[in-house]
């Protein structure tokens, strides 16, 4: 029978005693490597994956955030094939309509009016992709409900800048929090990255964890 120091050599999963694979964070978001260092994950890397956002014709939400992150993880894991790959993407979905990062103010205010006094779905997309090539994809799903919004509300925020480059125009950690009464999930998924499910994929592939 071979001893566990055998069986972590042998198995694929597992990186070696004292050999853990590097990480590499596909994002530019501040706020998911924010949260990660709440679990204690330090990325060796931060790489941005420059890939096409545009949703494709008929794409419902969760296809659109699911793709995107796996096309991140996948366009990263080519180039750096000794590491875990991380990717994430977050879309706001209201119906079949995907609220991504608004282009400028003004179509960030089109979408808190869409929002106000609704409720609404952030959806999390992950991958991880490990160096052997093995792949985990998950989508986290979070209710999030709106109070009624004012013109004269609508108008101090964007003043704020916190809705640029923030999925649906808004920022539940910022002065957004004002505006939401309820949330039904994971509140790090709504924030960019839930933790609890990436914690769990990580670990299903292998990743090493130091606590």
């Amino acid at each position: 029978m071979p001893t566990p120091d055998e069986r972590e050599q042998t198995n694929p999963h597992i990186w070696g005693l004292g050999l853990k694979a590097r990480l590499i964070l596909a994002s530019a978001s501040p706020r998911r490597l924010d949260l990660l260092s709440q679990i204690g994950v330090v990325p060796d890397a931060v790489m941005p994956a420059d890939i096409d956002e545009t949703p494709g014709r008929g794409e419902v939400p969760e296809q659109l955030v699911q793709r995107l992150a796996v096309e991140k993880a996948r366009a990263l894991a080519a180039k750096e094939s000794d590491a875990f790959v991380l990717a994430a993407d977050t879309v706001v979905a209201l119906g079949r309509r995907s609220l991504g990062k608004p282009k400028n103010v003004d179509e960030a205010r089109q979408f808190l009016k869409m929002l106000s006094g609704r409720r609404h779905r952030v959806l999390g997309g992950v991958s991880v992709v490990t160096p052997d090539g093995q792949s985990s994809n998950r989508i986290s799903t979070t209710l999030v409900r709106f109070k009624r919004l004012s013109e004269s509300e609508i108008s101090r925020y964007l003043e704020t800048g916190e809705w640029d480059g923030k999925a649906g125009g808004y920022a539940i950690q910022g002065y957004a929090a004002a505006f939401i009464p309820a949330v039904s999930g994971s509140y790090t998924n709504v924030v960019g990255l839930d933790l609890a499910m990436t914690r769990q994929m990580l670990e299903g592939l292998g990743y090493r964890f130091e606590t």
